[in-house]
């Protein structure tokens, strides 16, 4: 494994499990000193924290809802007291809540836009206070749904819409601060969440028109995770990279 992040601190948000566990992992795989962000999931948060740890990596767990401003500040003020400055924020953490319009109603938009959207902008807003003078990397976590429609996320695509959007914004709006920013959008990923809300159940369907032939795993997307946080990607911002297995 490279050591492309040796020295650099990140806060994955949303790290307890599926993506965000993978790339937490990855992230400290690579060098980096990681901040697992968790809302609820305490017991699984360190759990990803002792197998960076047992691996020789450096992490702390820190539990926040980053839908809410004062635990917004928390998680930061931890970091800066764990680590100093930071170098990577992947904002990760998002609800997922299939329903059909018939259903939709206040409480099914404002719970997935306050976390998925909001939650997002607040996260980067407070990370920007704590990056290292030198800049740093924004990765935030969209979904192929921003663009190809699928029957009873319209929700939920909405506010990955609102990602990509906000993704090319604020890649103009810190560009001077050389903070990078950049949006990764998975295909359909084999997690808790896909496996809890039973999304699972269409897996078929999407395997079908997938010209890859399979669903994703969350190691499927660390790597690239990785790629957007290192230098390598050091003359790349704004963009929106599909891992969705050909799917569009």
């Amino acid at each position: 494994m490279s050591q492309r992040l040796i020295n650099k601190v990140a806060v994955v948000t949303g790290a307890s499990k599926g993506i965000g566990a993978a790339v937490a992992k990855r992230l400290a795989s690579e060098g980096a000193a990681v901040v697992v962000n968790y809302a609820s999931s305490k017991t699984a948060a360190e759990q990803v924290v002792a197998d960076i740890l047992h691996r020789g990596g450096k992490a702390v767990a820190v539990q926040a809802d980053v839908s809410k401003a004062e635990d917004i500040e928390r998680l930061f003020t931890a970091t800066q007291n764990a680590f100093g400055t930071i170098d990577i924020l992947v904002n990760n953490a998002g609800i997922y809540t299939p329903a059909p319009l018939s259903d939709v109603d206040e409480q099914h938009f404002h719970q997935q836009f306050n976390l998925n959207v909001l939650g997002l902008l607040l996260t980067t807003q407070a990370a920007v206070k704590h990056f290292n003078t030198a800049g740093g990397s924004v990765v935030n976590i969209s979904s192929v749904v921003s663009t190809h429609g699928m029957a009873g996320l319209s929700v939920y695509s909405a506010t990955k819409g609102a990602v990509d959007s906000i993704t090319r914004a604020l890649a103009k709006e810190l560009a001077p601060s050389k903070i990078r920013v950049n949006a990764i959008n998975p295909g359909m990923v084999e997690t808790e969440g896909v496996h809890a809300t039973g999304f699972i159940q269409n897996r078929s369907n999407v395997e079908a028109v997938t010209p890859l032939g399979r669903i994703g795993q969350p190691d499927d997307v660390a790597p690239a995770v990785a790629f957007f946080a290192s230098e390598e990607a050091a003359w790349i911002t704004g963009e929106t990279l599909y891992i969705a297995g050909g799917l569009r």
